[in-house]
This record gives structure tokens, sequence and C-alpha cells, in this order.
């Protein structure tokens, strides 16, 4: 057997294969006796026709098995023997296929299309710069955690000698009929749902019919949903409501004193303790926003740094990852994917290869900064890892374990790992400077059509996906299960 390499590009190569006629002809007498042993021609016992007759009675089925016999062991042996690694299946084409003989005066030609990984240029990471700005934290900031935590500790307090009014908290037992919509059989049910009448996140028709109740009373409505309600599973629809009615109240908030503060679980001693904490955590959180950012810019910097052909095959499999989260998610806010249009998942899915090409991209980057630098993952840091993803959800390590078994195992960990030690490199070979914060809001407000012309000019930097892609996504399914299901009782709302 003769081969020859042909690059085609740095990802695809183009192997020539002779198959001397020798070796065909041996192949394919052995298949013909085969044949010629099992099959019953007429005139003849079975397995004692000539040879030559079945040759020809069973020409293109003998000829088709000696192929699959002959081609697929002829093409891993070339692979093997020029060293290459395909990253998926070869694409074989046969020459002359439709005149081919198969008695041996003469070899078969072939040529078999692989793609496979490039030679990943050495980027100049230590040349890279970013500028590290920490975002202040004001006494709004502060404030507005404080009023989370007091909503968090609000208490419902029963009305009386009186109907709701805009204001109060409405909590009721609810079940919505969809309105001619044979695709939705199955009713809304919520049990014990909180509405804060006149709320901005509540839909309105809602305050407006439960305006004027009182515990225990049933009240019917009707509620036409927009076309563009953040809901997919209500958007464009109707349903028809009964509420069982069972609380009307008032939220009452804790007073932000030394009382309130003794009793959170901390347990301060005065507001002047728990603001100090909340401040110190809120500057903790502003530091590692401001390290996330240097960590994405310089990530962007080196992909735009290092343009390299990316095999077709990893950017379909990001691509495909990347639209199986965004049908999570849809499915996870109420959304039938059975419904969605074949056109939008097409448009959607293409939309997504270019993001995905630098997903790769950044991954096969950060693993040649890793080859560089000798990045090792012990299996105690693969443990400590999965230690901290459990303790995160409050699961049982196990239950990671499970859900990582399902997702290419500890390596998965291992890879992740990896990823993060590399950026960790990357980082710490970069030239980072600490600059005056920019709040970038206000500087969009002051000068817009500067920002617009500098967009038109710039390339589309990496989403956030890119940086998940390089973490991982170890959330145990029951967990996210959990979240679907309370997802499910907010969309009504």
């Amino acid at each position: 057997m003769k081969t020859e390499v042909i690059e085609v590009s740095p990802t695809q190569k183009e192997i020539k294969i002779e198959i001397d006629g020798d070796t065909v002809r041996d192949v394919y007498n052995k298949i013909a006796k085969k044949y010629a042993q099992a099959v019953t021609v007429p005139g003849f016992r079975k397995g004692f026709a000539p040879l030559d007759i079945v040759k020809m009675r069973y020409k293109d089925e003998i000829k088709n098995e000696t192929l699959r016999e002959l081609l697929p062991d002829r093409v891993s042996e070339a692979i093997q023997e020029n060293n290459l690694n395909p990253l998926g299946e070869p694409q074989l084409h046969l020459e002359n296929a439709e005149n081919i003989k198969l008695n041996g005066s003469e070899p078969i030609s072939l040529h078999v299309h692989v793609e496979v990984m490039p030679e990943i240029p050495t980027p100049d990471y230590e040349s890279l710069e970013a500028v590290r700005r920490v975002r202040p934290v004001n006494d709004e900031d502060l404030e507005r955690v404080i009023d989370q935590r007091r909503q968090q500790a609000a208490s419902l307090i029963p009305v009386e000698d009186r109907k709701s009014q805009e204001g109060d908290t409405v909590i009721a037992d609810l079940e919505g009929t969809f309105v001619g919509d044979a695709e939705n059989p199955e009713p809304i049910k919520v049990e014990d749902l909180e509405i804060k009448l006149g709320d901005a996140g509540i839909e309105k028709t809602f305050s407006e019919n439960l305006t004027g109740v009182e515990e225990d009373e049933e009240k019917e409505f009707t509620v036409e949903y927009p076309a563009d309600f953040n809901a997919p599973a209500l958007a464009g629809k109707t349903v028809n409501y009964k509420a069982k009615i069972k609380s009307v109240g008032t939220m009452e908030l804790p007073e932000a004193d030394d009382e309130w503060a003794g009793s959170l679980e901390e347990g301060f001693e005065t507001m002047a303790d728990l603001r100090r904490k909340l401040r110190e955590d809120l500057e903790m959180v502003s530091k590692s926003e401001a390290d996330n950012r240097v960590r994405d810019e310089l990530i962007t910097k080196l992909i735009e740094g290092n343009q390299f052909e990316v095999p077709n095959t990893l950017i379909d499999i990001q691509a495909r990852n990347l639209l199986n989260n965004f049908a999570q998610d849809l499915q996870q806010r109420g959304m039938d994917l059975n419904q969605v249009d074949e056109n939008f998942v097409r448009m959607a899915y293409e939309n997504m290869r270019g993001q995905a090409e630098k997903d790769v991209r950044g991954a096969m980057l950060l693993e040649k900064i890793a080859e560089l630098e000798n990045v090792e993952v012990t299996g105690d840091e693969i443990n400590e890892e999965i230690e901290r993803i459990a303790q995160y959800y409050g699961v049982p390590p196990e239950q990671v374990r499970a859900s990582l078994s399902q997702q290419g195992g500890e390596n998965n960990i291992a890879d992740r790992l990896r990823s993060r030690k590399a950026v960790e490199a990357l980082v710490e070979k970069a030239k980072v400077s600490d600059g005056e914060w920019i709040d970038e809001s206000q500087a969009d407000a002051a000068a817009p059509e500067t920002e617009t012309a500098s967009e038109a000019q710039s390339e589309e930097k990496p989403k956030k996906t890119s940086k998940k892609k390089a973490d991982g996504d170890d959330e145990p399914k029951a967990k996210k299960e959990s979240k679907t299901k309370k997802k499910k009782s907010e969309d009504s709302e």
C-alpha cells in the first residue's frame, strides 16, 4: 500500500492511498468464496455452484462487501502510518468508483480527508496589558444591601376591617386555564403565591383584580398576556384564573437599628458593626469583579492577537453546546421547545458559531499556555474542587461525582482546573496596572455617538459563555431541577 499526505490547510489533510492489486484480489476472492458456500443458485445444490457463476450473479453484493472489508483497515493503517489524529470520521472518496476492478488486474486508488488539530503558535502572552479598575463602594450600595436584608426579614401583618388595596400583599392559591389553546391542556396551579399589589414586577391585571378582596374570598379574572411577555410559555396567551384568597396583609420591615442587627444570624452588636461588615463584603466583591474583568480582557486580547485556523469539528461541538444551553434556558422559562420554529433554531445555531469559534480558540490558547507553564493537576486538587462544588450547592460530594460521571467524569474537573491555572499564569505574566474606576453607563450616556462609532469599528468580544466554557458546568441536575420548578411558579405573575 502506498500513501501520500497533502496539506490542504492547517486543519485539513488529504491522504492519497493506493492499494495494490494482489491485496484487492485476495480480499475479493475470500468474499466470493464465502458467498459461494452460503447462497443457493438455481440448478445447483447449496454451496456447489461454480465460483464464476456466483461472482456474476452476486456481483454488486460481493463488490460492496469487499470494499467494506478492504477500505476501513487500509485507511486506519494510513492514518497511523502518517501519525495523524483525526478529530472526526475520515471522509473517503474512491477514484473511478463506477469502473473499479477487484480481480487484481489494477490497484485501487482513493483519497481520504481528515480534520486535525493545527499547530498552535506560541502566544506572546507576557506582553499583554490590562488595567484593573475597582468599583468603589458607596453609601447607596450599602443601603441597598441593608434594604434587601430587611426585605428578607419582613413579616406579613394581616389587615383588619378593610379589603386589599395597592401596596398590600395578597397570598392566594391560583389556578389558571388556557383559553382556546389545545396545546396547553394542563392548568396552571400555584399554591401560597405572594402578590404585592401595584408592584412593578406584577402583571397589571393581577393588581387590578386582586385589589378590593379579603380573606377566604374567591375571585375569577382573565389575563391576556402580551406577545412580548417575559415568560415565553405565556406570551400571547389568554388565561382564565381562579384565585382563592388565603390572606391579605402588609409587609412590615424591621427597623434598621441595633436590636435588628443583633437578631441576625451573625449576631452583630450594633448597626455600625453590621454596616462595617457589609462594606467589607461589598469591597471584596468589587475587587473580585475587577479581577474577573482583567481576566476577561486578557483572554479577549489573547484571542484577538492569535489568529489561526480552528477545526470546524470543534466549532460545531461548541456551537451545539451553546445551543443546548440556550434551549435549556428557554425551557426553564416555560417555553415548549416543540413549538420553536426550525428556522429560528437554525438561525440561532449559525449566530452561535461565531462565539463558538472564539471559545475554542481561547481554550486552545489556554491549553498552549498550560503546556508552556508545565501546569499539572493533582488528584487532591480534583477532590478539593468536588468538595467545593458540593458545599456551594449544598449537596453530598457523591451527588456531584454522579453528575460528573454523565459529563465526562473527573477529567471534566481536571480540564477545568488546568484551564483555571493557565488563566492565572496569563494574569501573572501580563502587565496589569491599577487605574481609576470608570462608570461605563455614565460614559455611554455622556458620549453615545463616540461609543457607536467605536463599536462599529471593533470586533465582537467574547461573551460570558467563553468563561463558562473554561470553568465548566458542574451544577448537579437535582439543583437545576429545583430551580426550574421555582421558576414556573413565578412565570404566571
